[in-house]
C-alpha cells in the first residue's frame, strides 16, 4: 500500500481512503490465502490463490479453472478502475467494493453448499463493533476540516 506518511498531516481523508480501499480489496484474499503469502513473501498469484481455494474448500478441476476465470476477470476490471482518471476517490472505493461483492457472489456460484459454508470473506465486514468503539465516520467528523 502506498505511503500516507507525507500526506497524512493535510490529506487525512484520502489517506484514509486509499487505506480503506486496500482493506476492502485484500482482506477476503488474505483471509483465504495468508500461508500461501506468508510462506513465500509476496503477493500470490492467480494461480497460487486458485490453489489455496483448492485445498481449502476441496474444489475440483472444474471448479478451479472457473475460480481461476473469474479471478483474472476481477484483476482485469480492477485496473479498468484505477486507471479511469474520471472517477473520483469515493466513487473509486465503491466500484471497487462493488466489483469484490460481485467476485465473492460469482466464486459462490461455482461451489457446492459444504464448500459455501466454509468461504465467507465478508465476514470481517459484518463484525458488530463494541458498543463504546468509536467508527471510521466518527474520526471523519473529528479530523475533517468544517
Amino acid at each position: 500500500m502506498p505511503s500516507c506518511n507525507k500526506t497524512f498531516a493535510t490529506k487525512p481523508r484520502s489517506c484514509y481512503l486509499r487505506a480503506l480501499l486496500f482493506l476492502t480489496l485484500i482482506l477476503p484474499v488474505l483471509l483465504v490465502s495468508a500461508p500461501a503469502v506468508a510462506q513465500r513473501g509476496h503477493r500470490p498469484t492467480i494461480d497460487e490463490r486458485v490453489k489455496v481455494f483448492a485445498k481449502n474448500l476441496g474444489l475440483n478441476e472444474e471448479q478451479q479453472a472457473a475460480v481461476k476465470k473469474i479471478l483474472e476477470q476481477r484483476q482485469q476490471e480492477t485496473l479498468r478502475i484505477r486507471q479511469d482518471t474520471s472517477i473520483s476517490g469515493g466513487a473509486r472505493i465503491e466500484r471497487f467494493r462493488a466489483l469484490q461483492d460481485h467476485t465473492i457472489e460469482r466464486i459462490r456460484t461455482v461451489l457446492n453448499e459444504e464448500q459455501k459454508k466454509k468461504y465467507d470473506p465478508l465476514a470481517v465486514r459484518k463484525a458488530t463493533p463494541a458498543p463504546d468503539q468509536k467508527s471510521v465516520e466518527d474520526w471523519l467528523k473529528v479530523t475533517t476540516p468544517q
